[in-house]
């Protein structure tokens, strides 16, 4: 009885309308994470290489012991200690070309989503007014008329 009770609690939790677009979300966003590294690696990468005169920020190291290493894997097949900054850079760089895509894909989506204002209504007629307010009415008017 147990089991049969854990796989149905699991099933109303796993069936909840939140959990399937988290879900949703996680494989969209691999998915646009591989669009945003080709777009960083394969586009922007070699156009700011070419700005900063060829520089590969991956391959920027500086070695922390003795040795001269003119590429990165050379120092670490060696078993240098390194400091590979330049990895930090790409990473850094990463994540703000992800972050500014996220920025314009959301203002998009926002864009598309943004309901149209509601023109104001109009203002109801007013009500009709009764009996007794018709016959006061009826009254003053006689009254100004004097």
């Amino acid at each position: 009885m147990a089991k049969s009770s854990f796989i149905q609690d699991f099933k109303a939790f796993a069936m909840k309308g939140n959990v399937m677009d988290m879900a949703v979300g996680v494989i969209i966003g691999g998915a646009f994470g591989k669009i945003v590294s080709s777009l960083v690696n394969d586009v922007l990468m070699p156009l700011i290489g070419k700005c900063t005169g060829g520089v590969n920020f991956t391959n920027l190291f500086v070695t922390l012991g003795d040795g001269d290493f003119k590429t990165l894997e050379e120092a670490k097949e060696a078993g240098a200690s390194v400091l590979a900054y330049g990895q930090f850079i790409q990473n850094v760089v990463d994540f703000l070309i992800i972050a500014l895509c996220i920025f314009f894909m959301i203002k998009g989506i926002a864009a598309l989503t943004k309901k149209k204002e509601e023109a104001p209504a109009e203002p109801a007629p007013a009500p009709e007014p009764s009996a007794e307010e018709k016959l006061l009415a009826e009254i003053r008017d006689l009254l100004k008329q004097k």
